[in-house]
């Protein structure tokens, strides 16, 4: 309830801090926002319906028609549906053709206005190397944006100490961590300066032109989420952000938990003799464990993926996930129970064959998102089920 119809004018001019609509402004959902704020070592944070809501608005807030953004090839599959969908918009996604940092610099030209990362490559745990990548961008006048929903908050990988700009995340999986709600946050360094590139930027410097809130504070970039947020409407709704609330008070227990399984069940797939492949950022096989010891310092996430031989039969695949008994046959991550699931039928289903193939998603690959069942039950199923799946 506004005091009088000043208290109110102020309000929706931005002359006074507060609550208008919840649409935009929530007392719960702002608590959230200053926790998660914390935990990625950021300055503030908008929380929204989703992580696909927080990775368009993160994107809309700066890119425009005839501009591009430079993405990672390792992605989830909802992220490449939604970039299909900027497409459509006239925003040109330009992906590089590994995590190389080379790859990045010859795709960035006077249009690009961020490059985009995943702090770990959904399905197969790809890590990029943030900081070289970052200094390619900062040098091009270009942000650089991270999905952080696999580095749990901050918990695991905090992409603003490694020279990240924005990150957004879905606070369905590591934060919520039961699967009882869907949400997403933006959450903004505020250390790339917007005003040295007020021909790139134009949204924000109008944003900043019009509300004196963001006057000489660096802020218009979460000012225009929240514009973004009223025109838009992806809200969070309250009970949700109090879920999450519930769910970050157990995070680094869970998370704990979470990797110290992992790391376990990666190494009795990588012995097994009818695995082919496993892909876990905490084993030295993978192709980026030099970059998970630089960057992870607390465990190497709960997610990994592997092929039962041989490599690209899709029935093996199947069959090893149809005779799972405690894992359950889930698209989500990062909740408490084990989840299973075949990314080339499910997550990255709309891919192309090619996209498929450049992303190393097979049909008989398997992602784990492992959860915190006593470990011995966890490799007990894992067990059987290969076991049968070769009957």
């Amino acid at each position: 309830m506004h005091w009088d119809s000043q208290h109110a004018a102020d309000l929706f001019s931005g002359r006074r801090a507060g609550n208008t609509y919840s649409r935009v402004v929530n007392p719960t959902n702002e608590v959230v926002e200053k926790r998660i704020a914390a935990l990625e070592n950021g300055v503030s944070a908008v929380v929204v319906s989703s992580g696909q809501a927080a990775q368009f608005l993160a994107i809309a807030a700066i890119a425009r028609s005839g501009t591009n953004v430079v993405s990672s090839p390792y992605l989830f599959g909802g992220t490449y549906g939604q970039f299909r969908t900027f497409e459509g918009f006239g925003i040109e996604i330009r992906f590089a053709e590994s995590n190389s940092p080379e790859d990045y610099a010859k795709r960035i030209d006077g249009n690009t206005r961020a490059v985009f990362l995943e702090s770990m490559g959904n399905p197969n745990c790809d890590i990029p190397d943030f900081e070289a990548i970052a200094k390619i961008a900062h040098d091009n006048g270009v942000p650089v944006i991270v999905d952080n929903t696999f580095g749990a908050s901050g918990y695991l990988v905090r992409p603003f100490d490694h020279n990240a700009d924005i990150v957004v995340e879905s606070t369905t999986k590591w934060i919520g961590g039961h699967g009882t709600t869907i949400g997403g946050v933006i959450v903004d360094s505020t250390r790339f300066i917007w005003s040295k590139y007020p021909e790139k930027f134009t949204q924000l410097m109008a944003m900043e032109e019009k509300n004196p809130k963001c006057k000489g504070n660096n802020t218009a970039f979460p000012a225009q989420l929240r514009r973004l947020l009223s025109d838009l409407g992806p809200s969070m709704n309250p009970f949700g952000s109090f879920l999450f609330l519930q769910g970050l008070e157990t995070l680094s227990l869970r998370v704990d938990r979470h990797c110290d399984n992992s790391l376990k069940l990666a190494k009795y797939l990588e012995a097994h003799p009818k695995v082919s492949d496993v892909f876990y950022p905490g084993l030295a096989s993978h192709p980026d464990h030099h970059l998970a010891k630089k960057y992870y310092k607390r465990g190497f996430g709960a997610v990994l993926t592997f092929e039962p031989k041989p490599e690209g039969d899709e029935d093996r695949g199947c069959k090893v996930v149809d005779n799972l008994k405690l894992a359950s046959h889930l698209v989500n991550v990062g909740d408490m129970k084990t989840l299973v699931a075949l990314p080339f039928y499910t997550t990255h289903h709309i891919l192309t064959e090619q996209e498929k193939k450049n992303c190393r998603v097979t049909p008989g690959l398997i992602r784990v998102s492992v959860g915190c069942e006593f470990i011995d039950d966890i490799i007990a199923d894992f067990d059987q089920a290969l076991e049968k799946a070769y009957k």
